[in-house]
């Protein structure tokens, strides 16, 4: 009878934790691409310049397109 009770209590611990998401990684994976969402489209430069919105737009496009070919160039170099 305890061990009814008890296995009861950690399916309910269980399915507690699953609702919160303490389960996965998910909520982790989607704060993460958030930040990076809103690295990339300037949620952190002024709103109200839009020259420093789209300034910051493409010169954070340019940094990740020169960090794809020098990673590309050093497999390359590797190679």
């Amino acid at each position: 009878m305890k061990d009814d009770e008890t296995v009861r209590q950690a399916k309910r611990a269980l399915d507690r934790l699953g609702e919160e998401g303490g389960l996965s990684a998910s909520p982790v994976m989607k704060s993460a691409a958030n930040g990076v969402r809103d690295h990339f489209t300037a949620q952190d430069a002024d709103k109200n310049d839009k020259f420093e919105v789209w300034g910051t737009r493409i010169a954070r496009a340019l940094a990740l397109v020169a960090f794809a070919g020098l990673v590309l160039w050093m497999i390359g170099q590797i190679s």
